[in-house]
């Protein structure tokens, strides 16, 4: 496929006209736009183009959903032969070659336990539609309502996908502590802590004083993207499968952000070697473009024929592109090369910590990473360990590493952890770049004046 010349850049008032319009236009719950006031117009793998004419290695990759980066070739192949083809493409939930083509590549990546007693579901677009239909899948097979969820969780932007997410209220949702060694609820973090956190989970489901009726399900991340990266402990989420599986509780894993080789296996629930009943795939299933699925044991298909439906449930593009990646990320072990890059990642990360006590904690698992930043001139709250977090810092990270040409997002209880997640197909020499600008945005950050104390002066 040839590649074609940069687009000369727009004059600054052609661009920023635009950005202009997208504020005077847009909703006020955009995100994004608000922290990367940019406009890409061109784009390959790791870098997007803007119209200023400025490169920038993208950190975010379509909050996970790039797997293998922007426009790879057997993506674009792949959408192109369906377009030259005159396959139609909206089809509802028909069956087609492509659609067959798809869930024949997708049920060869999935454990095979799993995939050998399994359904699927086309969902809407997203992913928050695919975490909807497991709740109903869940409590049309049980009979029950209640779901389990764990604080600093993040499923979705729809009322049941908000319910189950950290920071929501809904009585029919009984939130559980997520464990993790920094900002361990318990104040331990190790492996007592998450011996503590399965064990509360035991008390409140036998308890029957506890309030707590058994659920339809439990939905866990593996590891908690939005939430601050925090990686599930493969022991804790191995207990998880025996509580529910012992009370028949339907084990739902949101692999959403963590699927298609992210964190150095294909699935993440592969790091504990725990099968769930229902898995929910959305953003790299799709190869770029809306797709999501809820895969789950046949036995939970109690429903019946328009239980569950959609209109844009048949994207035909959206499946040419996913099988393609799909493909490419199974046939060219790009999950074992994310684990590996990721290890050194992390351990590049965690030395530079060794020169700025702003970074608090490094984690993460494969090619999903993690920085919290925090102020270590402020005392512990409440008589923590970990000094406070720092939003007003990171917010600058960010800034800094915008202008030295790095596309980072926020993430965490405070949005105070820079996180990082670049496509499978980075090179040695790109990860070495994102270090770099990186290291280089935290220092002029830590200089920069806008940093406060905890009580709000300028330093």
């Amino acid at each position: 496929m040839a590649v074609t010349e940069p687009a000369p850049a727009a004059p600054p008032a052609a661009y920023e006209g635009i950005l202009r319009r997208q504020t005077m236009r847009e909703s006020a719950a955009r995100t994004y736009a608000r922290s990367l006031p940019i406009v890409p117009v061109r784009a390959r793998g790791l870098t997007i183009e803007g119209a200023d004419g400025r490169r920038y290695l993208d950190c975010l990759s379509g909050a996970g959903t790039l797997a293998l980066g922007h426009n790879h070739p057997v993506v674009l192949e792949a959408i192109k032969k369906v377009l030259d083809s005159g396959a139609p493409l909206h089809v509802l939930d028909l069956a087609t070659p492509v659609k067959d083509a798809f869930t024949t590549e997708l049920f060869a990546t999935l454990p095979r336990e799993f995939a050998d007693d399994a359904r699927i579901q086309f969902c809407g677009p997203a992913g928050t539609d695919a975490v909807e239909a497991a709740f109903k899948l869940v409590r049309a097979a049980t009979g029950r309502s209640g779901l389990l969820a764990f604080t600093g969780a993040y499923h979705g932007m729809t009322s049941g996908a908000l319910a189950a997410s950290g920071g929501a209220e809904d009585v029919t949702v009984t939130r559980l502590p997520f464990p993790q060694d920094y900002r361990c609820p318990f104040g331990i973090g190790g492996e007592r802590g998450a011996r503590i956190a399965a064990r509360w989970t035991e008390t409140v489901l036998d308890d029957p004083k506890s309030g707590t009726p058994t659920p339809a399900g439990m939905i866990l991340e593996p590891v908690q993207g939005e939430g601050g990266v925090n990686p599930a402990p493969d022991g804790w989420l191995r207990r998880m499968r025996e509580i529910t599986a012992s009370r028949s509780i339907p084990l739902i894993a949101d692999e959403v952000q963590t699927g298609v080789g992210r964190t150095g296996a294909f699935w993440a629930v592969e790091h504990s070697a725990v099968v769930p009943d229902v898995m929910v795939l959305s953003k790299a299933i799709g190869g770029s473009l809306p797709l999501a699925v809820i895969v789950y044991r046949s036995e939970l298909d109690t429903w019946q024929p328009g239980a569950h439906a959609g209109t844009f449930r048949g994207n035909q593009l959206a499946m040419a592109a996913g099988t393609a990646t799909l493909a490419h990320v199974r046939e060219n072990r790009l999950a074992e090369r994310a684990g590996t890059l990721g290890a050194w990642m992390l351990a590049r990360l965690r030395a530079l910590a060794a020169d700025h006590p702003c970074i608090g904690d490094v984690r993460g698992r494969g090619l999903m990473i993690g920085v919290e930043l925090v102020d270590p001139e402020a005392a512990p709250v409440d008589g923590a360990s970990e000094a406070p977090p720092d939003p007003v810092l990171a917010v600058a990270v960010q800034q800094e590493c915008l202008r030295r040409g790095l596309i980072v997002e926020l993430g965490g209880r405070h949005s105070t952890v820079v996180r990082l997640l670049p496509p499978l197909t980075l090179t040695d020499e790109q990860a070495e770049a994102v270090i770099d600008r990186l290291a280089d945005a935290m220092a002029a950050a830590e200089r920069s004046p806008h940093r406060r104390t905890a009580t709000g002066s300028i330093r």
